[in-house]
């Protein structure tokens, strides 16, 4: 009997026998499209279904803002939620937007940056959908710290809240804000949140 990923009730969690290389998991996804996969530090594979209409807009608003602050400050690149990016534990994920500085960028190879970016960003962005996991994208976000990311924001529009991630210290949640401004690399970036509440 054969079945296609899409049959499955989604998200769904496969462990291969044996964890799949990065040639392996491109391929893999290129025979799923339409699907989101990720792999955790294990090998795990999670495999997620598209996000719906209010998401993809909140993640479209979030992406056009941190572009156009970009495009005035041209300090880095930024990546939508289709850019998987291996990080130093081996895992591969998939942040909603996400930023790298330029040097680190252009310090990577054509072919590094045609696979799954061999590197952690920056600064991540993680967007709360109704099918997720709330303590799993907050295990997700210690993740991307852990990994190198020197700024992270889990944004929840169910009870709207943003939770900031820094290295070295405990997350902070701001409640109903009107906005969230960047630190460090991100200074001077902010992301007004009437679109995403909305």
């Amino acid at each position: 009997m054969t079945f296609s990923l899409a049959e499955l009730p989604l998200p769904v969690r496969l462990r291969p026998q044996v964890p799949m290389t990065d040639d392996e998991l491109l391929r893999f996804c290129a025979a799923n499209d339409g699907l989101r996969v990720e792999r955790d530090v294990n090998g795990e594979l999670l495999v997620m279904t598209p996000a719906g209409g209010s998401t993809g807009k909140r993640n479209t608003d979030v992406i056009i803002d941190l572009g156009l602050w970009n495009r005035q400050h041209d300090r880095g690149i930024v990546f939508e939620s289709n850019t998987g990016f291996t990080l130093p534990d081996g895992s591969m994920l998939s942040p909603d937007a996400a930023w790298v500085e330029r040097s680190r960028w252009e310090a990577l190879s054509d072919r590094d940056r045609e696979r799954f970016v061999p590197l952690c960003p920056d600064f991540v962005i993680e967007l709360r959908s109704p099918s997720d996991n709330l303590a799993e994208l907050k295990e997700k976000m210690e993740r991307w710290i852990a990994n190198g990311a020197q700024l992270a924001w889990l944004i929840d529009p169910i009870e709207e809240t943003v939770s900031v991630y820094r290295p070295g210290e405990p997350s902070e949640v701001h409640h109903h804000p009107t906005s969230v401004q960047g630190h460090g690399v991100m200074a001077g970036f902010e992301l007004v949140m009437g679109r995403i509440w909305d």
